[in-house]
């Protein structure tokens, strides 16, 4: 065996097709699927626990007095705010239900294909509720300008440091010999 052949692996897929698994750490395919999906979950719950708490507060909003005094465009950043943070819910507790769902059923790798998925999609909603909430906060308190700026740097925020930066050290490492 080549050290090629030693550094990847031929798994079948839920269709039949071989993936190639990259096997650094000397673990089986298998165990590498399992490493994935436990570092994923863990991931996950550094997350999952604020959006819900988001998510609970946002939906308090509207029961709030000075709720209605808030004008249409804001009631209609809100309602996309509110969406964004219940679909982030959505996508990044699916996993765990997706794992239940197919626990024991062979379907590992097309779990943790589908749970990555899920967890960007979160996140980007995720990223999205945040840069509305910025909105409406220093909307609310300071104006049409100041919550424009802030949801500006809020996105902005969130474009450098959750994609532009790890797709510069991807980049980055791909370019490395070995």
């Amino acid at each position: 065996m080549t050290d090629g052949e030693r550094a990847a692996s031929d798994v079948p897929t839920d269709r039949g097709t071989p993936i190639r698994h990259r096997r650094e750490h000397g673990e089986t395919p298998s165990e590498q699927l399992d490493r994935n999906l436990s570092a994923l979950l863990q991931e996950l719950r550094v997350v999952q626990t604020g959006v819900q708490l988001l998510t609970g507060f946002l939906l308090t909003l509207p029961f709030q007095p000075r709720f209605a005094a808030l004008p249409p465009a804001m009631h209609a950043v809100y309602l996309v705010v509110v969406s964004a943070s219940i679909a982030a819910t959505v996508f990044l507790t699916a996993p765990v239900a997706s794992h239940r769902l197919l626990f024991r059923r062979h379907r590992l790798e097309n779990v943790v294909r589908t749970a990555h998925h899920f967890a960007l999609t979160g996140l980007a909603l995720l990223g999205v509720a945040l840069t509305g909430v910025a909105v409406l906060i220093f909307d609310t308190m300071e104006g049409p300008v100041a919550g424009g700026v802030a949801g500006g740097v809020a996105a902005g925020l969130f474009l450098i440091v959750w994609m532009a930066h790890p797709w510069w050290q991807r980049r980055r490492a791909d370019r490395r010999p070995g």
